[in-house]
């Protein structure tokens, strides 16, 4: 997999377990849900990822969108 599909595969996973989290465990896991969808769409205008930074370091192969 390169950093492109890792991004979204990990954003997801984070994504579904917040909403699990403020489901059965607080609401207040909501504002991380909040929080991964704000870098997603700052990434999409920016190119800028913190996760694709901590990947590319780790040695995953880029992909197109986080050269």
């Amino acid at each position: 997999m390169n950093i492109d599909r890792l991004v979204f595969a990990i954003a997801g996973c984070f994504v579904l377990a917040s909403l699990l989290l403020s489901v059965y465990h607080n609401q207040n896991w909501l504002w991380f849900t909040g929080f991964v969808g704000l870098n997603l769409f700052q990434a999409a205008f920016t190119g800028f990822c913190p996760l694709a930074k901590i990947l590319k370091a780790a040695g995953v192969p880029p992909g197109e969108a986080f050269r």
